[in-house]
């Protein structure tokens, strides 16, 4: 399954540690002409790199709020990584393209894509 991985910064008013959104678009199968929105690329709180948050809806339980993760792994948590990496890989892609970019700046999209 072709996939295109969309990096879009983020700018003024994003929470702290958010470097950008990202957007998995489906190139051909069932899925093509669909994508799936909701990831997010996030500064390490430790400053050692990156990471990669997957789409979520919140909820709230007994005043508890809670997240309710929309793409999970079926058996193996371990089958998330390579689509971690990929959006990773589209954010540093698109980093070393527009070092200058900020996220005061307004937003600029970055494609990678998946054979």
């Amino acid at each position: 399954m072709g996939i295109q991985v969309r990096i879009r910064r983020v700018g003024v008013g994003a929470p702290a540690g958010k470097l950008a959104d990202a957007e998995v678009h489906f190139g051909d199968g069932v899925l093509a002409g669909l994508k799936l929105v909701g990831f997010a690329v996030w500064a390490r709180r430790d400053g050692t790199g990156n990471t990669v948050s997957f789409p979520a809806r919140p909820f709230v339980v007994h005043g508890e709020r809670r997240n309710f993760a929309l793409l999970r792994a079926v058996q193996d948590l371990a089958a998330q990584q390579p689509l971690r990496n990929e959006i990773l890989q589209a954010y540093d892609a698109e980093a070393l393209r527009d070092p200058r970019a900020s996220r005061a700046e307004s937003p600029a999209d970055s494609q990678a894509e998946l054979n």
